[in-house]
């Protein structure tokens, strides 16, 4: 296959339509973040712009790196030192491109996070609910083979690799199913008020054990980090069959 090269404007135009980014209340910048050099021939994902991140997509002679998790976070530290500034100093010193889409990436229809987790999970989504429409409902698929929540919980622990914590009754039958991915929990009583009866996110916190327990709603804590690696992944894959460039995805281990 015969590489072709993006310009940097051009991929950020794309995506920056592709994924509507102005149609969000997002908490930090969507879209270019870092500038880099002009042209694109490889491009980097991972969930995070981590400095190992960085440094393997410099060991591979990257010209951009496209995340979920990016940087200048609202209400974070302006000021440019500690490990803000080796992440800077890191992509600026390579002239490499830093691209990073949060609850634009959580929500879009067919590449972003939830959407992928669906696939990943043998998920049908039969609606949305929450602000922006970011959680997404439906049902198991008919042929998974997943009956209760103990079912799914394993399903879950086989598909994502990693033993999800789960909050209810193993042997209850799985009806309507929400999930959100990452730091959704907050979006329990949403999904609650939607009509599920299974709530699938990345994060568990104190209080939604007891939403969870006293609803009598089978919480699932699946992973920030599991439930997220997807929709960068496929968003990757994309931009680079739509521009005729190279995509590699690097999987930096967190067991978050």
């Amino acid at each position: 296959m015969t590489l072709r090269t993006a310009t940097r404007d051009e991929l950020a135009s794309y995506l920056a339509q592709m994924l509507n980014i102005t149609q969000y209340r997002d908490y930090c910048p969507n879209g270019l973040q870092v500038e880099g050099r002009s042209d694109i021939q490889l491009i980097v994902s991972g969930v995070t712009a981590s400095l190992a991140l960085l440094e393997a997509a410099i060991d591979l002679k990257a010209d951009a790196v496209l995340v979920h998790h990016g940087y200048f976070w609202r209400g974070e530290d302006a000021r440019v030192i500690g490990i803000k500034h080796k992440r800077l100093k890191t992509l600026l010193r390579h002239d490499l491109n830093l691209f990073a889409y949060h609850l634009p990436l959580d929500a879009h229809a067919t590449l972003g996070n939830n959407a992928q987790l669906a696939q990943q999970l043998s998920l049908e989504g039969r609606g949305r609910f929450g602000d922006d429409q970011l959680g997404w409902l439906g049902v198991v698929a008919a042929d998974s083979g997943i009956v209760t929540v103990g079912d799914l919980a394993q399903h879950i622990e086989e598909r994502l690799g990693r033993k999800p914590m789960l909050i209810g009754d193993v042997a209850t039958p799985v009806g309507s199913i929400a999930w959100c991915t990452g730091a959704a929990q907050g979006m329990l009583g949403d999904a609650i008020a939607a009509g599920a009866g299974v709530y699938i996110s990345g994060e568990i916190s104190e209080p939604t054990v007891h939403l969870a327990r006293e609803t009598g709603v089978t919480y699932i804590a699946a992973g920030h980090h599991a439930t997220e690696r997807y929709g960068v992944q496929a968003l990757g894959a994309h931009v680079a069959e739509h521009f005729g460039i190279a995509h590699q995805f690097i999987d930096i281990d967190n067991p978050v």
